[in-house]
């Protein structure tokens, strides 16, 4: 598709007489290469050129505002990191890799949505017979919802402005391309004109929009990052495009928190909501495998319990590797040097490989004990004990640092069967209303000493998780 030209005139500079095309002399004054290209700038803002009414600045406290007014996408976990629903008037960006689960997610609370109203959604990437049978494989009619195959952004708002849904998705932000700009659609000047044009029409409107972006080799919104700081919220959808879980995380949100996270599992008929995602986590467990140890790790408000795996081989090559799935690199090369200089588990020889079952991603320092007595069981191919989960960070003295809401965590850990948590010892006296046995350690080479591994036997009993 061809860019879009921007629109342009040629204007006399003596008598300011117009013509689409250039002319040698002026009809009207007469005078010879006077004429001039000159870009055709719209009007004052709003941006698509109409006419609008000077605002003037009036008192704070005479300020109406929606309150709380929130619509429901009929999802919870959605729901749950938007903070309650969507605002109304709000500009909304999902992102996340090509394939994830970002088109499915919205049209599935299209269908919920539309109950409280219309709702409009803009494709610019698929045709309307592909997003008809993509609605007909989730089970879902179509009545009430609305579908706009376009990518001119004119007309796109025009649409919205006749229709005026309760709710418009544009899939994607990348295919919208505006007249007054004249690069081609998905570039950085297209991007920002695109959004900041429906971030009128949001506010102005009323109406909440969703844009559908797609992310870079690095992870993040391609644009590079100007449309997160145009719009109100900014969610990420990710997980393994080969595993069936994804979480939805919020990144940037003017209305709510970002802590709170969405777990879902892809399956034939879309998206569906975890609710036990611990429970599912874990079914798939090994028995008296060593290397592998829970973890209680906190998203947001939801404490979740993750299953940490390790392999440790000999190297067969001078230089070892290291190589991690679901978990910071640079921070487990830096828990391998604390195991082998203050645990006296010297890895320098040996393959290092680390994983996160279920395809999730944790970034929190908590989950360094774990890690490290995974590590420490799969060097000495002994498990640790599966009734025992771990927590704690590391320092680079070897010291077991306090962890944060400490008792949510043990009390997931004793409702899927768990007897008893290996924590820093100032974190102990925080495990007040569990009854599992909870063991404070003051360093790495207590705790894996605590652990089991060197009980041989000891640890081979699992719970029923």
């Amino acid at each position: 598709m061809p860019s879009a030209r921007p629109k342009t005139t040629f204007v006399c500079q003596q008598c300011g007489a117009q013509s689409p095309k250039w002319i040698g002399r002026c009809p009207s004054c007469q005078g010879w290469n006077t004429f001039v290209e000159e870009r055709i700038v719209p009007a004052p803002k709003g941006r698509d050129g109409s006419a609008r009414a000077p605002r003037v600045p009036i008192p704070l406290d005479a300020v109406t505002t929606a309150g709380d007014e929130r619509l429901s996408t009929g999802i919870g976990e959605f729901d749950r990191v938007l903070g309650g629903g969507i605002v109304r008037g709000s500009l909304v960006l999902l992102g996340g890799d090509p394939g994830i689960g970002k088109s499915s997610l919205l049209m599935q609370a299209s269908a919920a949505i539309r109950r409280q109203g219309t709702v409009l959604y803009v494709s610019g990437e698929e045709s309307a017979a592909q997003v008809k049978m993509r609605a007909r494989r989730f089970g879902i009619d179509g009545e009430g919802i609305l579908l706009l195959a376009e990518t001119d952004l004119a007309t796109v708002i025009e649409t919205i402005r006749s229709t005026r849904p309760v709710l418009a998705v544009i899939d994607s932000i990348q295919t919208m391309s505006s007249d007054a700009i004249g690069s081609a659609a998905g570039g950085v000047s297209q991007l920002r004109e695109c959004a900041a044009r429906l971030l009128e029409v949001a506010k102005g409107e009323e109406i909440s929009i969703f844009l559908i972006g797609h992310v870079t080799k690095e992870g993040t919104v391609a644009g590079p990052r100007v449309l997160e700081h145009i719009v109100d919220a900014v969610l990420y959808l990710e997980g393994e495009r080969f595993h069936s879980f994804r979480v939805l995380r919020a990144t940037k949100d003017r209305f709510g928190s970002t802590d709170e996270v969405g777990v879902f599992e892809m399956g034939e008929t879309g998206l569906r909501e975890v609710v036990d995602p611990s429970g599912v986590f874990l079914q798939e467990r090994g028995k008296g495998v060593s290397g592998s140890v829970v973890v209680p790790t906190l998203e947001g408000t939801r404490p979740l319990l993750v299953e940490v795996q390790a392999l440790v081989t000999p190297t067969s090559f001078g230089l070892p590797r290291r190589t991690v799935n679901g978990l910071d690199l640079q921070r487990v090369i830096l828990l391998l040097a604390v195991l082998g200089k203050r645990a006296g588990l010297a890895l320098g020889q040996h393959d290092v490989y680390v994983n996160l079952v279920g395809g999730l991603r944790i970034r929190e320092p908590a989950a360094d004990l774990g890690l490290a007595v995974a590590v420490a069981s799969a060097l000495r191919d002994r498990p640790a004990d599966a009734r025992a989960v771990f927590l704690g960070e590391i320092g680079l003295g070897g010291e077991l640092r306090r962890v944060q809401r400490l008792g949510a965590r043990l009390r997931e850990a004793e409702r899927l069967g768990f007897e008893r948590a290996i924590v820093p010892a100032a974190s102990a006296r925080d495990a007040d209303g569990v009854s599992l046995e909870v063991i404070g350690v003051a360093d790495l080479r207590e705790a894996i000493a605590r652990s089991g591994i060197a009980a041989g036997s000891e640890g081979r009993s699992d719970p029923r998780v």
